[in-house]
């Protein structure tokens, strides 16, 4: 018998939860945790298009997937970040990369898509900032440039 995944590694698969959307100075940021493969890929869609709202209503001029605690990438994953890239671009916005792990930077060299996504400084405002989730447009943040 195998040993069930921990929590930690694979949390839409248990709650089938989206990733929150933090707003970062004018950055709609996305945190994306554990593994993005083929269940969990629709989950980081949704967030990446929800982030893209915030840009559309004017919080945000830049959307940001900050995959520090992204411990596996698949094709799906990475099809889940181009066809949001592709929305974003429509959009006249940018998705930018945060704090990639190695493998994610592999599979982004390996397959041409490394060019496609800007790093974020690993400065950036909110990179060792634990901030509330923010499901919608409110004031200003403080932090806004």
């Amino acid at each position: 018998m195998s040993e069930r995944p921990e929590r930690s590694h694979r949390p839409d698969r248990e709650t089938e939860a989206m990733p929150g959307v933090d707003i970062v100075g004018r950055a709609a940021v996305v945190r994306p945790v554990g593994e993005i493969d083929i269940d969990t890929a629709p989950s980081l869609s949704r967030a990446l298009a929800h982030a893209l709202t915030f840009v559309a209503t004017s919080r945000a001029d830049r959307v940001v997937a900050d995959c520090s605690q992204v411990t596996f990438c698949d094709s799906s994953g990475l099809n889940a970040l181009i066809a949001a890239r592709l929305r974003t671009v429509e959009a006249g916005a940018t998705i930018h990369l945060a704090n990639p792990a190695p493998q994610l930077q592999r599979l982004l060299q390996i397959t041409g898509a490394a060019a496609l996504f800007p790093r974020e400084d690993p400065a950036w405002p909110g990179a060792a900032t634990t901030l509330q989730q923010a499901p919608h447009p409110a004031g200003e943040h403080p932090n806004d440039r």
